[in-house]
């Protein structure tokens, strides 16, 4: 069996440890599309993962699975000798590594929020609820995510090619991922940010350009969610997470 990867290449964490895990592990892609029902592997997805959350490492020689709340995790839960990749993705350096892990929290409360709340009122709202809202309350969400851009810019990215430096690491690929969303859904994220548009063409080139477009497919397309039959089930359960959008 060796290691599985059971991904949801919408959801932003998947996407990152599909992109990291590419460039750096052997491993069997299990896709797993919860928005339609789960996709060709849900029984099977359901079987080892009954609440169907996304996303799921597994493997043969632990007999465990672990559910992965970042890229860092397939970086630490891989065993030897799978696990030899370079050290600039996740540093071995104490102070080096919490700069990479200082960056995700920060962005979980300023620029995930503000990106994704773009990407459902102007991307892919009226799937769930019926209804289109290209509000005041995406124009104050862009607002948000254009402050957030701004610190980002001075004092993550600073003068250099990459957050930590000269070369790329998943602080850069949770980043992204998340910039990626608003384009999505219509909002050209770099308009107007020059440093940070560069920043965005040097990661793609550095995970590769068709690795980058394939993981990042279903996001840079999210209007055409609009086209899907949605999981009724689904559905239904995303309508509360939605709603709290709009207070």
């Amino acid at each position: 069996m060796g290691l599985e990867l059971y991904l949801d290449l919408l959801s932003q964490p998947c996407s990152c440890i599909y992109v990291f895990a590419k460039n750096n592990i052997p491993f069997d892609f299990k896709p797993v599309e919860l928005l339609k029902g789960g996709g060709l592997n849900i029984q099977e997805f359901s079987n080892i993962n009954s609440l169907k959350k996304v996303h799921i490492l597994r493997i043969e020689l632990t007999g465990l699975l672990f559910p992965l709340l970042s890229g860092k995790h397939c970086d630490s839960s891989v065993p030897e000798p799978e696990a030899q990749h370079p050290t600039h993705w996740y540093p071995f350096d104490i102070q080096k590594r919490a700069q990479v892990d200082e960056y995700r929290p920060w962005q979980d409360t300023t620029v995930r929020a503000n990106a994704s709340k773009i990407l459902w009122l102007k991307g892919a709202f009226n799937v769930f609820l019926g209804v289109y809202l290209v509000t005041i309350i995406s124009q104050l969400a862009l607002g948000e995510l254009n402050n957030s851009l701004k610190k980002f810019a001075e004092q993550f990215l600073q003068d250099k090619p990459f957050i930590m430096g000269s070369k790329i690491s998943l602080a850069d690929l949770v980043a992204i991922r998340e910039l990626t969303q608003p384009i999505g859904a219509g909002c050209n994220t770099f308009e107007g940010w020059a440093k940070l548009g560069t920043w965005g063409s040097q990661v793609e080139e550095a995970v590769g350009k068709e690795l980058f477009q394939e993981a990042h497919e279903w996001i840079l397309n999210a209007q055409d969610l609009r086209k899907i039959q949605i999981d009724p089930q689904m559905k239904e359960e995303m309508k509360p997470q939605l709603l709290k959008m709009l207070k």
